[in-house]
């Protein structure tokens, strides 16, 4: 069974981890968001859930505003071929969401850690991160690094990619 809101709010408070969540109607594009969120001072994020010729996964999880040219994006993480959407079947089966609910915080639903995690290099700052808390009809803020306190505890290594230079960075 996939991780509810609940579960993930359950284990954030475990590992004391600040977070605050707004309850809006269900989100389905950046655009949505941005109208239903109202204005919240941070980085908010779009998420991209694709794979390769091999079917290898990966969640790309970057600014809402960035653009990225996939082909080049698959070529800079060695990704075999170029990316093509996951679908929705592969998408639940790995994440455990649904399309337009897809999160990093999905990541806690990959107990076989096939999904590589790709991060915006960018979100390693002072200014909250949001994400959609496993649905799409929240929006929850909390620090870098009590993401990083997240992402450990579910044993996660992101890649992050400076998507201004689309490399990989340390």
């Amino acid at each position: 069974m996939p991780a509810t809101p609940e579960d993930l709010f359950a284990l954030l408070d475990k590992l004391e981890v600040a977070h605050r969540t707004l309850a809006h109607e269900p989100a389905h594009t950046v655009e949505d968001a941005k109208r239903l969120r109202g204005p919240l001072d941070g980085q908010h994020t779009k998420n991209l859930f694709v794979r390769d010729k091999k079917r290898n996964m990966y969640l790309v999880t970057l600014r809402e505003d960035r653009q990225v040219h996939l082909p080049e994006l698959s070529k800079v993480l060695g990704a075999r071929g170029r990316f093509s959407f996951g679908s929705a079947e592969l998408l639940m089966e790995a994440l455990g969401v649904p399309p337009g609910s897809v999160t990093p915080f999905s990541v806690m639903n990959d107990v076989g850690r096939r999904v590589t995690l790709v991060l915006d290099a960018g979100f390693r700052g002072p200014e909250l991160l949001y994400f959609h808390p496993l649905k799409n009809d929240k929006t929850t803020g909390l620090s870098y690094d009590g993401f990083a306190r997240f992402l450990s505890h579910c044993g996660v290594v992101p890649v992050f990619v400076d998507f201004d230079t689309l490399t990989v960075v340390d």
